[in-house]
């Protein structure tokens, strides 16, 4: 799973680095819960929940069975 995860979020990463952020794959639990931490302008950007859950939240669980929630580390 954690390599579809991957996929995903180098499909999305172009768009993060636009705007001057980026994204790193923590680990994914057995339980389908993927950590992530959001760097670079994405790191402290107040917007940052929206992008995780309305975002890459969305596309991860839509894209790559089992995921359950995305938590951010910082």
């Amino acid at each position: 799973m954690q390599e579809q995860v991957q996929e995903v979020l180098n499909k999305l990463r172009p768009f993060l680095l636009r705007d001057g952020g980026d994204v790193e794959l923590i680990d994914v639990d057995e339980n389908g819960i993927v950590l992530l931490r959001l760097m670079g302008a994405c790191g402290n950007c107040p917007s940052s929940t929206i992008t995780l859950k309305a975002g890459i939240e969305r596309a991860l669980m839509a894209e790559v069975p089992g995921v359950k929630e995305i938590e951010q580390v910082f």
